[in-house]
């Protein structure tokens, strides 16, 4: 598995994802700052049939993008789209989006990688970031995306903008207390999540995680 945000192979990857990465965990700070609904894992847990329905509604935002239709977004694609949209990315902001959401590092976002892309620039506090989100029509994503964040700031205990497996047994701790078990799923949970093996997870390898949780991505799995 590939590096997340440059972490693993920063020659490779340059400055660009770890400078998103500071703009997300920025945010993600913000957004703990003002607290949470989610009272437990197991809140998460019940809410994954609807976050699923509409994870599964980017489908056709997904299949607009993908111009030769071959299930992949490569970033010409990325750039023809919000060209065609009139969204004023600059070049540099889209590779560095791209660059983000190619998880498997294979040039080409799959699905569960464009639900990742639409999640972070649903959460960019940017011009061209609020364009984007009007014409692509993220606004009717919106709850989704928001029970996202929830579930990621329940989870950052310290409200520093990552997850770290301390927090991760708190979490499943207070999902289940005095249950035996519970220290080896939030384990599980953890390295399900930390994708570049670091000890810390951001909100990016959080949602990619999520999409697998929910089901979406498993056609994904036979190709790793």
């Amino acid at each position: 598995m590939g590096g997340v945000f440059g972490r693993i192979d920063s020659t490779k990857r340059g400055s660009h994802g770890l400078k998103l990465e500071s703009k997300m965990v920025e945010s993600m700070r913000q957004r703990a700052a003002h607290g949470t609904s989610v009272k437990s894992f197991n809140t998460i847990i019940m809410k994954f049939p609807r976050i699923d329905e509409g994870l599964r509604n980017c489908k056709a935002i997904f299949e607009q993008f993908d111009e030769d239709s071959n299930g992949e977004i490569d970033k010409e694609e990325l750039k023809n789209c919000f060209q065609k949209l009139e969204i004023s990315f600059a070049e540099e902001e889209i590779s560095d989006l791209f660059e983000a959401c190619d998880i498997n590092e294979d040039m080409g976002m799959k699905f569960n990688e464009f639900i990742v892309f639409l999640c972070l620039v649903y959460l960019l506090n940017e011009p061209a970031a609020s364009e984007a989100k009007t014409k692509m029509g993220l606004g009717d994503l919106e709850s989704t995306f928001e029970t996202l964040v929830d579930a990621f700031v329940f989870l950052d205990k310290n409200k520093d903008g990552y997850v770290s497996k301390d927090e991760m047994i708190q979490a499943i701790n207070e999902s289940i207390p005095g249950e035996r078990s519970s220290g080896r799923i939030a384990m599980k949970r953890f390295e399900e999540m930390d994708w570049d093996k670091n000890g810390m997870v951001t909100f990016k390898e959080f949602l990619f995680a999520f999409t697998r949780w929910v089901g979406i991505g498993e056609n994904e799995d036979e190709d790793e």
